[in-house]
């Protein structure tokens, strides 16, 4: 107990003198493991290993800290042109070491992450999956990146408000639809637990997939054949072209043509949990309400 007393004094004295200085912008954050991370200050070399993240990074204003990223990071523009580290899941460790990050981000289900971390790099693991998610990982973003406590908040805000704007902008018809939102071949669907089911219940729309099945559960064909859903989006790697399924020929959606083929860039921004949240809800708004124009509220 004396010597504890002693070292409590001496570390007194010694903050007294002045000889005891705390980084200025040192911070701790909890990541998506429950995991805290210590920075010594903002980092200012980062390799991004998920789309959103990247996007998130870009839409807070801090492009020019990205100094690498995963094969699918693709937007905004600028970034096409740092290195690519390879796929998100199982990046090449020595691309990422030869840029010299003082930050790694990552999803939770990265296995890249022992590895950099055995090898003293700082890793903040993030994956949005909700709407809520995404405004966490905005704030969260915001505090690692040193930026005004208000920055990521007025992102959001704006988002949210975008949000709200595309939503009023549906048809009466549109509001009552059910939707099936395709977001990979299988078929893999978005629910209504997914972020993707979330943005149809802002906007009015029904989910023709409960959430009882997982955000994207696998389905069987069948499945989607006894829903018959009002307006079909097809997204993800379904968005090559529309191939369809047995039995799907005798939906009512896919014989008057309700079906909405998305681009692979579309398709990019309806799959991200990400800052393009708004924009991924005008492309289903303008699906629905141009499919739905010509077909009055029949349900």
């Amino acid at each position: 107990m004396l010597e504890r007393s002693r070292l409590v004094f001496f570390f007194a004295w010694l903050l007294s003198c002045g000889l005891v200085i705390f980084p200025a912008h040192a911070l701790q954050v909890f990541d998506d493991r429950g995991t805290a991370l210590m920075l010594a200050q903002p980092p200012q070399r980062i390799v991004s290993l998920l789309p959103s993240l990247t996007e998130s990074v870009c839409a807070l204003d801090q492009c020019l800290r990205l100094v690498g990223v995963d094969e699918n990071s693709n937007y905004p523009a600028q970034v096409r042109q740092l290195p690519v580290v390879g796929n998100g899941l199982e990046p090449s460790i020595e691309a990422i070491v030869a840029l010299k990050p003082d930050l790694v981000m990552l999803a939770s289900s990265s296995r890249a992450t022992l590895r950099l971390q055995s090898l003293g790099i700082k890793v903040l693991a993030l994956e949005p999956k909700t709407h809520a998610d995404l405004r966490r990982v905005l704030h969260t973003l915001g505090v690692v990146l040193g930026l005004p406590d208000d920055h990521a908040a007025r992102l959001w805000q704006r988002m949210d408000s975008s949000l709200n704007t595309v939503a009023k902008s549906l048809s009466a018809p549109a509001r009552q639809a059910r939707v099936y939102v395709e977001v990979g071949r299988g078929p893999y669907a978005a629910s209504e637990s997914s972020f993707i089911g979330e943005t149809l219940a802002r906007l009015g729309a029904r989910n023709s997939v409960p959430g009882a099945l997982g955000p994207f559960p696998q389905l069987n064909p069948e499945f989607v054949v006894r829903a018959d859903p009002d307006v079909i989006i097809i997204g993800g790697s379904s968005a090559q072209g529309l191939v369809l399924y047995p039995g799907w020929a005798s939906m009512r959606a896919v014989r008057e043509q309700r079906v909405c083929v998305l681009t692979p860039e579309q398709a990019d921004v309806l799959v991200r949990a990400g800052p393009r949240l708004a924009e991924a809800a005008s492309l289903i708004a303008r699906c629905l309400n141009e499919k739905m124009q010509a077909m009055g509220i029949s349900r």
